[in-house]
């Protein structure tokens, strides 16, 4: 293993698209949603621990929850957990992650990989195989890559990659870059052939990365320039809020993919979900014949593709629903349409102007 891989694993999200189950305590990426016996992020852990010894993993993540990932990746050292004092999208977190693993590694070998801690991957073999042909990409070329996943479907919640044809190389040069497209848009992407989804899973080297930063971020590598210094002592907490009281909300993908020129992709297929909504996870979950998911003691009367997640300790009787969710959670019982993600925004909004902060 190249003593030089390192993997920045971002944790910081709170999962509303999956509430009632993922909470402000306690989010989706600390849960065992795939009923595994690993939390999300317990899983992201153990991947990438194939590519990168245990002392080159690093969690970025909010500082609510740094206690959740000492518990739950007890192997970390306390420098290797990075707290961000308020969210700030990609950009602050990646140039946070990519300027301390510099002062720690100057080595022009160092190459990252920075990548969420909820996304679920059926084919692991496969899913290292891209990143190491991607890694190997970045060490010996001036290029930022991104995974591009083979899409299986016209979805619209997905941001797009396309790419030019360059037959025979695996490591193709990223054309454009297309955010969440009307369902429209979205089709006329899978029947052209030259676009895939943006896994938002990233490949550079430490060099290449900071550079580009310096290059379409000035102001921001700026910051993490002056705080250098501190990271990795005591002053580092004090360093990163100061900082933060300076960054934009944007992200790495806007901040510099969209800009930079040496921007690649490597095409993988290797049974990849973001998990970010409950439609997702119906479709990783075991079905019956009727296209349900169920856990939890139901009977089902002329229904059908719909998930069902409830507690074992009482009996739903339920009748009539086609493309439903329905879940209890902690005092919250949710039935509702499962291909409506965006409206749980609408709903915690509206929990908490009605009845607090209770039931979040």
């Amino acid at each position: 293993m190249n003593q030089h891989n390192y993997v920045v694993i971002m944790a910081g999200g709170v999962g509303s698209r999956f509430w009632p189950y993922s909470r402000t305590a306690k989010p989706k990426q600390f849960l065992d949603i795939l009923n595994t016996g690993r939390s999300l992020i317990q899983m992201t852990y153990d991947r990438f621990r194939k590519l990168a010894p245990a002392e080159n993993i690093f969690i970025v993540t909010n500082e609510d929850y740094a206690e959740l990932v000492a518990e739950q990746l007890p192997d970390l050292d306390k420098e290797q957990i990075l707290t961000e004092p308020v969210r700030r999208n990609t950009a602050p977190c990646v140039a946070y992650a990519s300027y301390k693993i510099r002062k720690k590694d100057p080595s022009p070998e160092a190459c990252m990989i920075v990548a969420p801690s909820d996304h679920a991957i059926f084919n692991e073999g496969e899913f290292i195989s891209r990143l190491e042909l991607a890694m190997t990409s970045a060490r010996q070329n001036d290029r930022l890559l991104t995974m591009g996943i083979k899409p299986t479907r016209p979805e619209t919640g997905y941001g797009y990659i396309q790419y030019l044809s360059n037959e025979g190389d695996e490591v193709k040069k990223v054309k454009t870059f297309t955010e969440k497209p009307q369902l429209e848009l979205a089709e006329t992407f899978i029947k052209s052939g030259d676009f895939v989804w943006n896994a938002g899973i990233f490949i550079w080297s430490v060099p290449s990365i900071t550079a580009a930063f310096e290059q379409h971020m000035p102001e921001l590598a700026e910051l993490f320039e002056e705080a250098t210094p501190r990271l990795f002592g005591e002053g580092e907490g004090d360093a990163i809020r100061e900082t933060y009281a300076l960054c934009k909300n944007i992200s790495i993908d806007y901040g510099i993919m969209e800009h930079a020129e040496n921007v690649y992709t490597v095409l993988g297929d290797f049974g990849w979900t973001d998990l970010g909504s409950w439609a997702s996870l119906h479709e990783q979950s075991p079905r019956d014949e009727q296209e349900n998911a169920v856990s939890g003691d139901v009977l089902l009367y002329d229904t059908q593709n719909s998930l069902i997640r409830l507690p074992k300790d009482k009996l739903a009787i339920i009748q009539g629903l086609d493309g439903y969710l329905v879940t209890e959670e902690d005092g919250v019982l949710i039935i509702c349409r499962k291909d409506q993600d965006q409206q749980f925004r609408e709903f915690i909004a509206d929990v908490k102007s009605k009845k607090g902060d209770k039931y979040l």
